[in-house]
């Protein structure tokens, strides 16, 4: 029994996981695992028990936002911060709504991370100040069109998917290159801050039925 706090960072990219890592280390009091896809960090947090999980929301083989339910019921203890490059409120509140007590983006102060586990430890929620000032600022605004920011064949490409359509069916409904259909829906992706194709088909099922 080390007594020490155990971290496991679940992140795919080896020179963030490093420079992570290396931040956790001015830390005597932690003790640091990491994983690099989602199921091994499932199969870490398992056998690992931490603490706390430090979690990417985009990793190779699937969603942290989906992991998120299963590393809370093996370790329901555990605290999550997350640590992502999306700053989008929409995120923030998703992490949030699904037991995240902390967000960090990789774009904040490297001590932020640190700060966020303490906070996390003490059965408080950490938000870095870019998402913070994100989610007040969409507190206070009216409900808008979530597809404003795309181009019209970009918003009919997001009623198709919703639609159930797969992109070869996409490229035939709308008479264009599969390549074609497959380089809109990164473009929406990247507009609408959406990491995955699976969270977008989730987004574009779940919009079309508040319609």
């Amino acid at each position: 029994m080390t007594g020490r706090t155990k971290i496991l960072l679940i992140e795919d990219h080896p020179i963030v996981r490093d420079g992570c890592l290396r931040i956790l280390a001015r830390r005597p009091d932690f003790e640091s695992m990491e994983a690099s896809t989602t199921q091994a960090g499932l199969s870490a947090n398992r056998s690992f028990m931490p603490d706390v999980i430090i979690l990417d929301l985009e990793l190779p083989d699937g969603s942290g936002l989906d992991a998120m339910p299963e590393l809370k019921r093996d370790n329901p203890d555990a605290r999550i911060v997350i640590f992502s490059m999306y700053e989008a409120a929409s995120f923030v509140t998703r992490a949030l709504e699904r037991g995240a007590r902390g967000y960090v983006t990789k774009n904040d102060d490297p001590n932020a991370i640190l700060q966020a586990i303490d906070k996390a430890l003490a059965g408080a929620v950490y938000l870095g100040q870019s998402v913070a000032q994100n989610l007040a600022l969409a507190n206070f605004e009216q409900p808008e069109d979530p597809l404003r920011a795309l181009s019209e064949r970009e918003k009919q490409v997001v009623t198709l998917l919703g639609e159930g359509k797969s992109l070869t069916e996409i490229s035939t409904a709308l008479a264009i290159g599969y390549k074609t259909a497959a380089n809109i829906v990164s473009t929406v992706k990247q507009k609408l801050g959406i990491g995955t194709s699976p969270a977008l088909i989730k987004f574009a099922v779940e919009l079309k039925g508040r319609a």
